[in-house]
């Protein structure tokens, strides 16, 4: 079952930490949201494998947009 990492705000994806094929652990960050000036991390809510990334450096997110996906 996969799991879906979204975005809690909308705001500017500030830094990727993760790839495709990566393994990941509950709590580690996945990527760096920027919103209102302020750097929030966004962190893994499941350990498993990155399935996909949806976003890249620079992109405009809305709230509850899928960035990571988890296996």
């Amino acid at each position: 079952m996969s799991t879906e990492i979204s975005a809690p705000m909308p705001g500017t994806i500030f830094q990727v930490h993760v790839k495709p094929g990566d393994d990941v652990v509950e709590g580690q960050e996945l990527l760096v949201l920027e919103a209102m000036k302020m750097e929030n991390p966004i962190s893994a809510t499941a350990s498993g494998k990155v399935k996909e990334v949806r976003v890249n450096v620079e992109d405009k997110v809305a709230t509850k947009q899928v960035l990571v996906v988890i296996d």
